[in-house]
């Protein structure tokens, strides 16, 4: 085990994985813990939370496993106090929640679009709403919020609301980072570009298509839930304690490359 958030308390929302595989947040929590870090595992399936928890467990570490809906600030609210409750604070935050929701403006419906706000980006909202105060009161923290590349790049896909809400993410790290800085808090964005993870094995079931994916990643392959993991764990720890405000593409440079039209 490394010691890079040796004394640390994290709470993952989102840490659960939609299949049996490694989605990010999943990875995050598990890469936390091996870090030396206590971790709040919470997802909306307690099932899946409790996978995570017990991957952990199992590793020697410790974790807490969790149900809450990021859409419902009072099952938020309540999550967060029990990780208070049962280990004295929260230290680190990690946003990983978030709903693809496909479609061009005419393709959306009402609900669809208060759908993908409501989780991608309210979801930020309410987390950080139960976390914050406990950070400032302790004049310490780190806020981690995944975005996407598609909130600053067209992706080839059609997803207005999707890449909409994941812009309000970017900025409401920045605005968090700011407002925050001079109480020792800091907030940087995760922006992933195009994984192999249980999400994409989602897509692939549903017919989406998937041929050629990698070749439209600069470095010529998807990215792994490892690699946002490992990227969370710097944005949680010491060395990362002057970065804030970042928004950090981990995409193998997808975003830097016209690659991305394809």
């Amino acid at each position: 085990m490394s010691t890079r958030l040796v004394k640390k308390i994290a709470i993952v929302f989102g840490a659960g994985s939609a299949g049996t595989g490694w989605g990010n947040g999943k990875a995050v929590a598990v890469a936390f813990a091996r870090e030396g870090a206590r971790v709040i595992c919470v997802d909306r399936l307690l099932a899946a939370a409790e996978e995570t928890a017990q991957i952990i467990a199992e590793e020697g570490n410790e974790a807490e496993a969790l149900r809450a809906d990021v859409t419902d600030y009072d099952a938020v609210a309540t999550a967060v106090a029990a990780g208070e409750t049962r280990f004295g604070r929260i230290d680190i935050l990690h946003n990983n929640v978030g709903l693809p929701e496909a479609g061009g403006p005419e393709d959306l419906d009402e609900e669809s679009w208060r759908r993908a706000l409501e989780i991608n980006v309210g979801g930020v909202w309410r987390t950080c709403k139960a976390v914050l105060p406990g950070m400032r009161a302790r004049r310490q923290g780190a806020v981690i919020n995944i975005s996407s590349v598609a909130s600053r790049r067209w992706t080839g896909v059609p997803s207005f609301a999707y890449a909409a809400a994941k812009a309000a993410v970017n900025q409401a790290t920045v605005s968090v980072a700011m407002q925050y800085a001079r109480d020792g808090i800091r907030a940087n964005a995760i922006l992933p570009g195009l994984l192999d993870t249980t999400v994409a094995d989602e897509c692939r079931a549903a017919g989406t298509p998937d041929a050629g994916r990698d070749r439209r990643v600069p470095l010529g392959r998807l990215g792994e839930a490892w690699d946002i993991a490992h990227a969370a764990v710097f944005l949680a720890s010491d060395e990362a304690r002057f970065i804030t405000g970042v928004c950090l593409p981990v995409d193998g440079g997808q975003s830097c490359s016209m690659a991305a039209l394809a």
